[in-house]
């Protein structure tokens, strides 16, 4: 199972590596958003809020994700779920999209967050719970928009289906990380974080285990 779990991350890796334009369109719509960012609230002169700066990161995190892992199985050919059938269990492959959506979403992060601090400043206190923060809400974000991207590749106007199921179980992250998220910039006690941290945790568990036992029905239907 694990050469298989290896084998379909070195897959998706290649993939993604020959699918050049699709990178660079999300390179080019992080710099663009933080840039516009930059220029609208006039930084070089005024400074920002921390929850600006927290609300502002997020929509530039939240829009870059989904638009990238929404292609998981809405953007792969039909084909290739039936040859890739003959290949390896469906717990292997929901097993593997969700290990590289999870390291994707938090490259993602941690991009957008040197690229905030370059062009807009870093007020972040806490290092260490942000990027936790950042880790749990990639992993939970990624579980999420796997399963859905799997259920919406099966139905027609994919796409919107997929904007409509994802948004309910996104809020809940997000609740939880900009929780988090506050607590980092304001420098409060770490033990502060431990309830948001836990909660994304658990809701964490909760959907990696519902990708995990609900996606083989979903793969043979």
């Amino acid at each position: 199972m694990r050469n298989n779990i290896f084998s379909l991350l070195q897959k998706e890796l290649k993939l993604e590596l020959r699918r050049r334009s699709v990178i660079a369109g999300i390179g080019v719509f992080i710099v663009s958003l933080i840039f516009i960012c930059y220029i609208t609230f006039n930084l070089r002169t005024n400074s920002l809020s921390e929850a600006t700066w927290s609300a502002l990161f997020w929509l530039t995190l939240l829009f870059s994700i989904v638009n990238t892992v929404a292609k998981s199985f809405i953007g792969e050919k039909k084909g290739l779920n039936i040859y890739m059938y003959y290949l390896a269990g469906p717990k292997e492959i929901i097993a593997s999209k969700i290990i590289y959506n999870t390291f994707l979403s938090f490259t993602l992060a941690t991009v957008s967050f040197i690229l905030f601090s370059v062009f807009i400043g870093n007020p972040v206190q806490d290092h260490l719970i942000f990027f936790s923060t950042l880790l749990l809400a990639s992993l939970g974000l990624a579980s999420a928009l796997s399963l859905i991207s799997a259920i919406a590749a099966k139905a027609n106007n994919s796409n919107i289906l997929m904007a409509v199921l994802s948004f309910p179980v996104v809020i809940g992250i997000l609740l939880m990380a900009i929780r988090a998220t506050k607590n980092a910039l304001d420098g409060l006690d770490p033990s502060v974080s431990y309830d948001e941290l836990l909660n994304l945790f658990a809701i964490n568990c909760i959907l990696t285990g519902l990708a995990y036992l609900l996606f083989p029905y979903i793969w043979r239907s």
